[in-house]
């Protein structure tokens, strides 16, 4: 426990920044957006956003839209057939279920369409400041690469770095790892070299790659 403390504190100074960098307004846009970053990058994700925000900005709205109309409008994101469906889907069980609004516990959370434990953690952390820590891909492989748990599993590793931080971290820690795979230890080519925790991994090695 005070070795995954001392590597988050080294995480925070390196990236004093760090926070979700999907671009929304409120809890509707980031359930949407969140559900829309699977499989893609924020930044595709950012891009397609503000139209179809623009087209439909709440639950009421895009409850009435047709699948085909939502495709049309993120198409150039991977999945994007599937991802059509579980937006509108996820839309009209908030309205039906939610008078229109997001709920902010995790069981009603994941009975969306479309939102598993990761997207509802974001929305509960980064939405309505509740303990939450979303493991993603970045923060399954860096957090393998530290040792930091031995879990195989998204909901094993998330239940053993959250038994390791106080709940008021546990948000933060999600994005200090994403951030940190995203800018050094890259899936293929990690920067062993350039890493703050280099001295803390076992993974790390002497030519700048990681195993």
């Amino acid at each position: 426990m005070k070795r995954t403390r001392r590597i988050f504190a080294i995480l925070a100074r390196a990236y004093p920044d760090a926070r979700c960098e999907l671009d929304h307004r409120g809890p509707f846009q980031l359930l949407a957006a969140t559900i829309l970053s699977a499989q893609c990058t924020d930044r595709n994700v950012n891009r397609a956003t503000p139209a179809l925000f623009r087209r439909w900005p709440d639950a009421a709205a895009l409850a009435r839209a047709r699948p085909a109309e939502v495709e049309r409008a993120i198409r150039t994101l991977g999945l994007f057939r599937t991802k059509a469906r579980n937006l509108v889907g996820m839309a009209q069980a908030l309205v039906r279920e939610h008078g229109g609004r997001v709920p902010d516990t995790m069981e009603a959370l994941v009975r969306l369409p479309g939102v598993g434990r990761k997207t509802a953690n974001v929305v509960l952390s980064e939405a309505f400041g509740v303990p939450g820590l979303a493991v993603d891909t970045h923060v399954l492989r860096v957090g393998k690469r530290l040792g930091l748990f031995q879990a195989g599993d998204p909901v094993g590793v998330e239940r053993e770095l959250c038994a390791q931080l106080p709940p008021a971290q546990w948000g933060r820690a999600s994005h200090l790892l994403i951030w940190h795979g995203r800018r050094v230890c890259e899936a293929r080519l990690p920067r062993c070299g350039e890493c703050a925790l280099r001295r803390d991994c076992p993974s790390a090695r002497e030519d700048g790659g990681a195993s």
